[in-house]
């Protein structure tokens, strides 16, 4: 398993995780595609904001494995913000091939683009 060293761990000040410590032995957990609906709390709503964040200014448009990458948090944008960019894609693979499509992104995430984000230094 790849890990993504200086990927932050976690949205700060909260329990909202975005990466694994460690490969689990049963295989990775399948990323799926969540329904996120209107009612979602506002903390959850930050946690993927500045999960989406993360992603583009760690990665930017460029394809990137899966690692280390919480399959939970992932799983809130795979499909919609976070595409496979493989075909056939593995859902179980810790080096599947993830991409960000920035339309989607920017459309459901703007303040993860404009510098209103989470991250005040403009590194995750």
């Amino acid at each position: 398993m790849i890990k993504h060293r200086g990927f932050p761990s976690r949205l700060p000040g909260t329990d909202h995780h975005f990466t694994i410590r460690r490969e689990n032995k049963g295989g990775a957990t399948p990323l799926v595609r969540r329904d996120r609906y209107a009612d979602r709390r506002p903390a959850d709503r930050r946690a993927d904001a500045g999960f989406m964040e993360a992603l583009w200014l760690y990665f930017g448009a460029e394809p990137f494995p899966r690692g280390n990458l919480d399959a939970g948090r992932l799983s809130w944008l795979f499909g919609r913000e976070v595409t496979p960019a493989e075909d056939p894609f593995d859902p179980e693979s810790y080096d599947a091939l993830l991409e960000i499509d920035e339309a989607k992104a920017r459309a459901a995430f703007p303040e993860a683009f404009d510098g209103s984000g989470i991250w005040e230094d403009r590194s995750a």
